[in-house]
C-alpha cells in the first residue's frame, strides 16, 4: 500500500458535522489526519456553534491561540508541531492565512520541511482583484460573523481595500485553493491564480449517517401529528440566520393557511427577542422553540414531520441536512454555498433577498400543493445521494492535496 497523506488541519475550533467529516477522511486508505485547534473556546467560532471533540477519531492537538499584531487570530507554538509532526499538507483558513504571511519565515519552513500548504474558503466577502472599492461601495461587505451589519466608513473602506491586496499575496502562497463555490475560478483568475490550483467541492455533513438516520426515522412513528403547512428552520438564533422574515411571513400567511405553523430548532443570542417578535404579532401559538437538537435521531424526526424547510438568511450545512430527509428547500442567495444544493423549481425557491412577502409567496407555492412538496422534495433526496455527498467532496479534497504534493512550489 502506498504511503499515506498525513493532512493537518488549523481550525478555530470543532464543529460536530466537521469532526465528522474529519472521521470520514482519517478512514480513507490513503489520508491520516490530524487537527489543531485553540484549547479554549477560539475567538473565530461563531456565537452558538456547537463545538464536539468526543468521538473524533484523529489526532487533535491543541495550542494557544493569540491576537496577533495585526488583530486577528493567530496559533502559538505551531513550528514545533509541524517539525514534529511532519504534515505533507497543512490545510489552512481565514484568518490563520495571514499568519503565514505576516511572518515570511513560516512559509521558508514549509518550504524547507516539504510540507504543502492548502487554502480553504467558501469564500466570503472577497470581490475580484482590482474591484475591491466598487464592491464595497455596494455595501456588499458584511462582518466577519456573518451578517452584524454592513460595514461603513472610510477607514472600513481602505481596510478592505488594503485587506484585497493582502489576499492576492497569501492566495499565491498556497499550493493549492478549495473553495466552496462554482464562481471560484472566475474569481481566482482575477487573482492571477492559475485555473488548475483551484478545486470546487462542496461543505458537507457526512450524508451517509444523514441517509441511514432518514431510512431508520421514516420507520418510526411521527414524532409530531401530521401537518401538510409545518415549516421548519435549523440554524443557530442569530440576527444573520433572519429567522424574524420566516415569522413575519407566517403572520401574511395565516388567514390562507389556517394549519400553518413554523418550528425553529436552534439556540443563540437571538432567541429570546423571537420569541417577543412572535408573541407580539400574535403567532406564538403556531411557532416552536425546541432549543438545540444535536442528536440527529431526534433531528431527523422533526425534519421528517414536517413539509418545508426554510432558511431566510446566510446558510450553512442545515439545507444539506434537510435534503438528506427529502425536503424542498426555500432560501435567498447568501454566501453562495447554496447554489449547488437549491435548484429553482426543481428541489426548491429562491425568495428576494430580506423581502418578506416574496417569502410569503415562495412558501405558498409549496403549501398550496402536497405533490409538489413531495415531488421537490424526491428531487432533493437525488441531489444529494447523486451530486453532493460527503463521497464527492472527499474526491475533491483529495484531488487537491494530491496535487498539492505532486506541483507544490513548481509555480511559485
Amino acid at each position: 500500500m502506498e504511503k499515506k497523506l498525513r493532512i493537518l488541519f488549523l481550525l478555530g475550533g470543532l464543529p460536530h458535522y466537521f469532526k465528522l467529516l474529519l472521521n470520514k477522511m482519517n478512514s480513507l486508505e490513503d489520508m491520516e489526519v490530524m487537527l489543531v485547534m485553540p484549547g479554549k473556546r477560539g475567538a473565530t467560532l461563531g456565537s452558538g456553534v456547537h463545538e464536539s471533540r468526543e468521538g473524533a477519531d484523529f489526532k487533535l492537538f491543541e495550542l494557544e491561540e493569540r491576537q496577533a499584531w495585526y488583530g486577528k487570530a493567530a496559533f502559538s507554538g505551531l513550528r514545533p508541531l509541524l517539525k514534529r509532526e511532519k504534515p505533507d499538507v497543512l490545510v489552512v483558513g481565514w484568518p490563520y492565512m495571514l499568519q503565514f504571511f505576516f511572518d515570511p519565515l513560516l512559509p521558508r519552513f514549509l518550504r524547507k520541511n516539504n510540507i504543502r500548504l492548502v487554502y480553504r474558503d467558501i469564500p466570503f466577502n472577497m470581490p475580484p482583484y482590482g474591484k475591491a472599492g466598487e464592491y464595497f461601495r455596494k455595501q456588499r461587505v458584511r462582518h466577519e460573523a456573518g451578517g452584524e451589519g454592513l460595514k461603513k466608513g472610510l477607514k472600513a473602506y481602505w481596510a478592505f481595500v488594503l485587506l484585497t491586496e493582502i489576499r492576492k499575496r497569501y492566495l499565491h502562497m498556497a499550493d493549492a485553493l478549495i473553495f466552496y463555490v462554482d464562481t471560484a475560478f472566475e474569481l481566482m483568475s482575477s487573482y492571477g491564480i492559475p485555473r488548475d490550483r483551484v478545486f470546487i467541492t462542496a461543505n458537507s455533513p457526512d450524508t451517509d449517517r444523514l441517509l441511514a438516520t432518514f431510512e431508520r426515522v421514516r420507520q418510526q412513528p411521527l414524532l409530531l401529528s401530521p401537518n401538510p403547512q409545518r415549516l421548519i428552520h435549523v440554524g443557530r438564533l442569530v440576527k444573520w440566520k433572519r429567522v424574524d422574515l420566516i415569522l413575519e411571513a407566517i403572520k401574511d400567511l395565516e388567514g390562507l393557511y389556517p394549519q400553518i405553523e413554523l418550528v425553529v430548532v436552534g439556540f443563540g443570542p437571538e432567541e429570546a427577542a423571537l420569541k417577543q417578535q412572535a408573541e407580539s404579532l400574535g403567532i406564538a401559538g403556531r411557532v416552536t422553540f425546541t432549543g438545540g437538537i444535536y442528536d440527529e435521531v431526534v433531528l431527523g424526526q422533526y425534519l421528517h414531520a414536517s413539509a418545508v424547510y426554510v432558511l431566510a438568511g446566510m446558510g450553512g450545512l442545515s439545507i444539506n441536512d434537510a435534503m438528506c430527509f427529502a425536503k424542498p428547500v426555500i432560501c435567498s442567495e447568501a454566501d453562495g454555498t447554496e447554489k449547488r444544493l437549491v435548484r429553482e423549481n426543481i428541489n426548491g425557491k429562491y425568495f428576494e433577498n430580506g423581502d418578506a412577502a416574496d417569502l410569503a409567496r415562495q412558501i405558498s407555492f409549496f403549501i398550496e400543493d402536497p405533490a409538489r412538496v413531495r415531488s421537490f422534495g424526491e428531487n432533493s433526496l437525488k441531489i444529494i445521494r447523486e451530486e453532493v455527498n460527503i463521497h464527492t467532496v472527499l474526491q475533491e479534497f483529495r484531488r487537491a492535496f494530491q496535487y498539492a504534493v505532486d506541483q507544490g512550489g513548481k509555480q511559485k
